[in-house]
């Protein structure tokens, strides 16, 4: 059996990292407000790491639990939210802001959603 204050503390981490996310995102309504001014630039900045830290995060919660516990939500495709980690740090220069504010717009609530749901049911 895994830790399971240890899972819920990190839960408790990313769904506060992907909030931020939500926050820094609430300004674009589309992938070129990343694009058009500094401000922007350095958001699109500030929410890579905070994907940087989710996915790593998630892929910790992975090993932790044996690769048992996000497989019972096959709601998301976590090896894409567990890749984008990599995606993001080791191809940075490539990444296209089209590709973040999809994630944000389409699926960071999702996300969201399901993590609360899983730290609940971990309760």
């Amino acid at each position: 059996m895994f830790d399971k204050e240890l899972v819920k503390d990190i839960l408790t981490q990313v769904i506060e990292s992907v909030d931020i996310v939500e926050e820094r995102c609430d300004f674009a309504n589309c992938e070129d407000d990343f694009l058009d001014t500094k401000e922007g630039l350095e958001k699109l900045d500030a929410i890579c790491m905070k994907l940087i830290g989710i996915g790593e995060s998630l892929k910790k919660i992975d090993k932790i639990t044996d690769r048992k516990l996000l497989a019972l939500y096959p709601q998301i495709e976590w090896k894409k939210v567990i890749g984008i980690r990599d995606f993001i740090s080791h191809h940075y220069f490539d990444l296209d802001a089209d590709i973040i504010y999809g994630i944000c717009k389409d699926h960071i609530g999702v996300l969201k959603d399901t993590l609360k749901k899983i730290k609940k049911d971990l309760e």
